[in-house]
């Protein structure tokens, strides 16, 4: 359980370069409860500037990952207003991930249902335990789960995440992986090790590179695709110019590994 002097999103350094975010509330699931929601929108802020920080890692203690949101702080406020602040709330921190500069991965240790398993989906790349399951339930107790569908629909095959939407049914990881919600399950031992290396990995390529790299990704996926190729040549001329770039490719052409840290 949360120790009452340990705040809601806790902060770590796994590795250099590396910045992990722990969701902090298993008594509740860590439901995604309005404190809950600014905690992690306070810490995503802080790290939208940190120079240091190369990727992030979204993660949680106990047993779920995120049951999304808490239900019972909800049924508290029956009112349209607080509910449009809510999920008004809720849609500006999972936008806050995808852009934020440094790729976010999430890191599955148990369920994540609702707007967790929305969480997931927008996280730049997930890896779960394979004893994980993911869930749009709403549906289950007469609310389809809109918000969180927006970011299923753009991870998935538009009839599997309609799919689960409409039942409300769990998929295991193993499906979830084949479904193109997470990129990988592991067993649950391998979990924070694997993600880790898949931290070095990344943190290792250029910076630059990498948030140039990430910002044109989601941006060219909401154009019409000439104005995506537009824009994607201009971000690789913008990138070419870069000294880490023209480093890489003279290294190329020496034959020799790049010194990327002398350009970084």
């Amino acid at each position: 359980m949360q120790a009452p002097s340990q705040p809601l999103v806790i902060t770590e350094n796994p590795a250099p370069g590396i910045v992990r975010l722990v969701l902090n509330k298993p008594d509740s699931f860590n439901a995604l409860s309005t404190d809950m929601l600014h905690s992690l929108q306070t810490a995503l802020t802080t790290i939208s500037t940190d120079a240091t920080c190369r990727v992030v890692i979204l993660a949680a203690l106990g047993k779920a990952f995120s049951a999304g949101h808490d239900l019972r702080e909800m049924r508290s406020h029956p009112d349209q207003s607080y509910y449009t602040e809510l999920f008004a709330l809720c849609s500006k921190v999972m936008m806050q991930i995808q852009q934020l500069p440094q790729p976010v991965i999430a890191q599955v240790q148990g369920i994540a249902t609702a707007a967790g398993c929305q969480l997931v989906s927008m996280c730049d790349l997930a890896v779960a335990a394979d004893s994980a399951r993911f869930a749009v339930s709403g549906i289950n107790y007469g609310l389809f789960c809109s918000t969180p569908g927006v970011g299923l629909s753009r991870s998935m095959h538009r009839k599997q995440a309609m799919e689960m939407l409409l039942t409300g049914d769990f998929i295991d990881a193993p499906l979830a992986v084949e479904r193109g919600l997470i990129n990988r399950s592991v067993p649950e031992a391998q979990l924070e090790d694997t993600v880790i290396k898949l931290c070095l990995k990344i943190s290792a390529k250029p910076e630059p590179a990498v948030r140039m790299g990430k910002a044109l990704f989601y941006k060219q996926l909401e154009m019409g695709i000439s104005a995506a190729y537009q824009l994607a040549g201009q971000t690789m001329a913008c990138n070419m110019m870069d000294d880490t770039a023209q480093e890489g490719f003279q290294a190329f052409l020496d034959k020799r590994k790049p010194s990327w840290s002398a350009q970084d």
